[in-house]
This record gives C-alpha cells, structure tokens and sequence, in this order.
C-alpha cells in the first residue's frame, strides 16, 4: 500500500470520528451514522489495501 493511499483512509477515518462526535453533541443521530459509516469505509478500504500488500509479497 502506497503511503499516500494509507493517509487518505487515515484522514476520512479521521473526518468520520469528528462527525460521529458532532453529532453526538448536538444529537444528531443522522450525522453520527454518517460519521460511524465513514468509519467503517476506511477501515474497509485500509483491510482491501492489507490484503493486497499481503498477496504481492
């Protein structure tokens, strides 16, 4: 996995756990399932960039 590949999933994680946390605060159940969903992307996409470094070496 490129480095810049695993930056951008660590920033949309990031971006995610920010909403996830506004809408915490300001009980806003739709941003906060936004924000979990973000989450669950990039960490989605960092297991399919792992599984790819695996079967290249």
């Amino acid at each position: 996995m490129s480095a810049s590949d695993k930056m951008k999933n660590s920033a949309e994680e990031a971006v995610g756990k920010a909403k996830e946390a506004a809408g915490k605060l300001t009980d806003n159940e739709r941003l906060e399932a936004e924000g979990k969903a973000e989450q669950a992307r990039a960490n989605l996409k960092q297991a399919g960039e792992n599984v790819k470094d695996a079967v290249t070496d």
